[in-house]
């Protein structure tokens, strides 16, 4: 009954669909094919930590530097030049404490991405539950929802997750007991859901508004569809390429906020790895070890950059237009 338009609504036809026919799409660009070679890459370097960190020989907890003698100086330096690259250590080890820096790279990729993931799956359900709602039943709903979200807008995103997280963590966490890593996951993925659902939920809302009017859902409101019926099969299938794109967009977002608030002191903590943890200790040794912070700063920027590019090209395979352009 109902034809995919594309999204946002233009009238310019149906949405391709996602699937085989979109990564054919996005491999045909070099740049969106360049993109997904190094999410993908990020992906099994993540999954796949553990064997590689066996197959390596070193894990990410071990102070291989004070436990090994002559790979620290007094002052907690590498002695080796370029932080301590060896064959051993294939990125150096950390100031301090010695531990090793490519291990610790790659368990941070999985906090990153682990956090980020599940944001992200929580901020689109939370926006498709919200704006699809609201666009549909409009009125009084619609105008309500159109205030709340601005007077959201209008908080200071930083200021408000760094207030958010502690005050989060003393409610869940008895006071004098040690914080669990899984809370500080739970938490970091609580302060990104209390903001993040709200720009996806404006721009379902607003697609919604124009598809309610369309006739092929007036015309299965003729037949007697239910409310359910019209928002399921009628709806979301139109939105689909828009929510594709959303969570493409989002996790890079949240992996850089993550990043951010562990730089800040606010995020993961020891003993866990993390990227922003480790740029933030980099900028304290920049001077007497630069070669530290390069690494984590290098592997953060290569992937938010890379999956911005990749949901650009998931954007423009959407957009049946970009093969005209």
């Amino acid at each position: 009954m109902a034809v995919v338009d594309t999204v946002p609504v233009t009238g310019a036809g149906p949405a391709p669909a996602a699937g085989p026919g979109l990564l054919r799409r996005i491999l045909r660009d070099r740049v969106g094919a360049a993109a997904l070679a190094v999410v993908a890459l990020f992906l099994l370097l993540a999954l796949g930590a553990p064997l590689v960190a066996a197959l390596y020989g070193k894990n990410p907890v071990d102070h291989y530097g004070q436990n090994i003698p002559g790979l620290l100086s007094d002052s907690g330096l590498p002695m080796l030049p370029n932080g301590g690259i060896s064959g051993d250590f294939w990125f150096g080890l950390e100031p301090g404490l010695g531990r090793d820096v490519f291990t610790q790279l790659l368990y941070g990729v999985r906090t990153s991405l682990l956090i980020a993931f599940a944001a992200a799956a929580v901020t689109t359900t939370l926006g498709v539950l919200a704006g699809v709602a609201v666009g549909y039943l409009g009125g009084i709903t619609d105008r309500l929802f159109g205030f709340l979200a601005n007077v959201l807008l209008a908080f200071p995103t930083l200021l408000l997750l760094l207030a958010l997280s502690p005050v989060i963590q003393s409610r869940l966490v008895d006071p004098g007991s040690a914080e669990p890593e899984w809370m500080q996951f739970l938490v970091l993925i609580l302060v990104f859901s209390a903001f993040g659902w709200i720009p996806l939920a404006l721009s379902l809302r607003a697609t919604v508004r124009s598809l309610r009017e369309r006739d092929f859902v007036q015309s299965a409101r003729a037949q007697g569809a239910s409310r359910f019926h019209v928002v399921v099969h009628e709806l979301l299938p139109n939105v689909r390429s828009q929510l594709l794109v959303h969570s493409t967009m989002a996790v890079p977002t949240f992996v850089a906020s993550e990043a951010a608030l562990s730089f800040l002191g606010v995020g993961i903590t020891e003993p866990v790895p993390d990227w922003g943890r480790m740029i933030a200790r980099g900028s304290e040794v920049f001077q007497a070890d630069p070669t530290y912070m390069v690494f984590p700063g290098a592997a953060l920027l290569l992937f938010v950059i890379a999956f911005n590019l990749l949901g650009d090209a998931v954007r423009d395979a959407l957009d049946p237009r970009a093969g005209a352009r």
